[in-house]
């Protein structure tokens, strides 16, 4: 590790960029990618940056994301403590989420260079975080025999699987009336349909023991006023779904539980995605995994990615790969042990090799 080169890494997680304000990133990412001897490097129509490696027929798609959350980190490089030895650990915003995963395509597709026959294809979208515009312009552009989506899950384990997502707006109106006169207020009212929602959660979960199978909601914002005649409650309330239940299945559920509420729809709704375990994607990462010392593992998230939008799409054999520790996304205290990228761009070269070897 002591000769390993992580200018990729530091280079771009140097260059902050929250979702929306990502040029200066994709600028640099494009020129290094060039340094590196890609065929290709370009910023595209979405403003993603993309590198081309080879020019066969027959394409590996590696998408990761370029943009961060809100929040510069100063960029910090200290000696620490690692669970693969000695190594140092390096602060900054996105080292983790999810630029220590596109660093790490970028440096694998470069050690393995081009392939007769194949065509490595590594974007870094923007505006993950937000609305995931870079992934929904490339969704229809690439026709990918396999496809490699950028997340933090640690060096040694696979993702196979993102749950859905679908956001909702209720809105609650009354008529004034005094606190003690006992009519439902605007406010208990909003309150009541989150209790509802709440309710019909945990009856569906019961019997489902995993996490990756159950609704998990949250309520987002809450909000009132009143205008001295009429009171009103807002509430905001975010769904995490599983395969089994779409944002088409969950809408009218809550929309018959918000009653008379005024209901709307916010955001876009992602259906949950798994992936196939028995594919020669799959079967290519175990081996890289093993080949650097590692036992590997699944694992299944409760989030969304750049997976739920791509992958119903390409149709194809998918994973999300990348070194780094998810609990860390969007803290204040984000960082990546420099040993453990270091072993995820072995990881990604070997599986590379075997996969189009």
């Amino acid at each position: 590790m002591e000769d390993y080169d992580f200018s990729t890494l530091i280079g771009l997680v140097s260059q902050y960029s929250p979702s929306g304000e990502e040029r200066g990133a994709v600028e640099w990412l494009v020129a290094r990618m060039r340094a590196l001897g890609f065929l290709r490097a370009f910023a595209d129509g979405a403003g993603n940056a993309v590198g081309v490696m080879g020019d066969g027929p027959q394409q590996v798609v590696l998408l990761g994301h370029i943009d961060t959350v809100p929040g510069e980190i100063p960029l910090t490089l200290t000696p620490g403590p690692s669970p693969l030895g000695r190594g140092e650990i390096l602060y900054g915003r996105g080292s983790v989420d999810a630029k220590g995963p596109l660093a790490c395509f970028v440096d694998g597709v470069a050690r393995v260079g081009a392939v007769e026959g194949w065509q490595f294809v590594v974007v870094g979208a923007v505006e993950e975080e937000r609305n995931s515009e870079g992934a929904r312009f490339v969704a229809p552009l690439y026709q990918p025999e396999f496809a490699i989506i950028g997340e933090p899950n640690r060096w040694d384990r696979v993702a196979l699987g993102y749950k859905g997502s679908a956001w909702a707006q209720i809105t609650v109106r009354r008529a004034q009336a005094h606190s003690a006169s006992g009519q439902e207020s605007a406010c208990e009212g909003a309150v009541n349909v989150w209790n509802r929602a709440k309710a019909w959660a945990e009856g569906f979960n019961a019997e489902r023991g995993k996490v990756f199978e159950q609704v998990l909601l949250s309520l987002r914002a809450i909000q009132s006023g009143q205008d001295g005649f009429n009171d009103w409650a807002q509430i905001q309330i975010g769904a995490r779904l599983p395969v089994s239940v779409s944002p088409e299945d969950w809408y009218p559920i809550l929309k018959e539980m918000a009653g008379e509420a005024e209901f709307e729809r916010i955001g876009y709704a992602i259906p949950a995605y798994q992936c196939e375990k028995n594919t020669a994607l799959v079967r290519a990462f175990l081996s890289g995994i093993r080949a650097e010392g590692g036992k590997p593992s699944f694992v299944y998230k409760t989030g969304t990615a750049d997976l739920n939008v791509v992958g119903p799409v390409w149709n194809c054999p998918a994973l999300v790969y990348g070194p780094g520790d998810s609990a860390l996304d969007h803290t204040p205290e984000e960082h990546l042990d420099l040993a453990e990228y270091a072993k995820a761009v072995g990881v990604l070269a070997g599986a590379l090799r075997a996969l189009v070897g």
